[in-house]
């Protein structure tokens, strides 16, 4: 999936749980879908749209009740359904579902498939802060996605980060 897209895509809390549960077979509608994937009304709602927006889901015409819109998948929607599917079909323990919710989880996974140093990985992901970058990496370190590795050879000591354990499956299932 393109780095540009995947940030995109990610920027809303719930897209990529709802393109899952699509992608599963999941009915596109509302009520159907905020109960599938647990999300509150509003970042639900701000999550459909922007999955609109994005292209990958459309409103089902002529079916059903005007006031009770159906959404289905698009033809890229669909793809990227499959990836998302994929990607939340790795994730076992429910303790680290949060992480593919967060903002820039999923691209400095993808940014660090390969052993790279801070300031590689930060212009991989060009609209990311050096503080959120900085948080990112912790926190993946932290859950075991993602593995820090000191060179101790130079002066000063430089940190590469890669992708690790269940960050580098879901690195993988990416970039497919």
């Amino acid at each position: 999936m393109d780095i540009e897209l995947l940030v995109k895509l990610t920027s809303r809390a719930w897209s990529l749980s709802i393109l899952a549960q699509m992608d599963q077979g999941v009915p596109g509608r509302q009520v159907t879908l905020i109960s599938a994937t647990g999300a509150g009304r509003t970042a639900f709602n701000q999550s459909l749209a922007h999955l609109i927006d994005l292209g990958l889901i459309e409103r089902n015409p002529g079916h059903g009740h005007p006031l009770r819109s159906e959404f289905r998948l698009t033809t890229e929607g669909i793809q990227i359904a499959g990836i998302a599917s994929k990607v939340e079909s790795l994730v076992k323990q429910p303790c680290q579902r949060i992480l593919l919710r967060r903002a820039w989880s999923l691209p400095v996974l993808s940014a660090s498939q390969q052993p790279r140093y801070f300031g590689e990985i930060k212009t991989r992901l060009l609209p990311i802060t050096d503080r959120a970058l900085s948080q990112s990496l912790q926190l993946l370190e932290s859950h075991r996605w993602l593995r820090r590795d000191v060179e101790t050879s130079g002066r000063p000591l430089r940190a590469r980060y890669r992708a690790a354990d269940t960050g580098a499956e879901i690195s993988h299932a990416i970039s497919l």
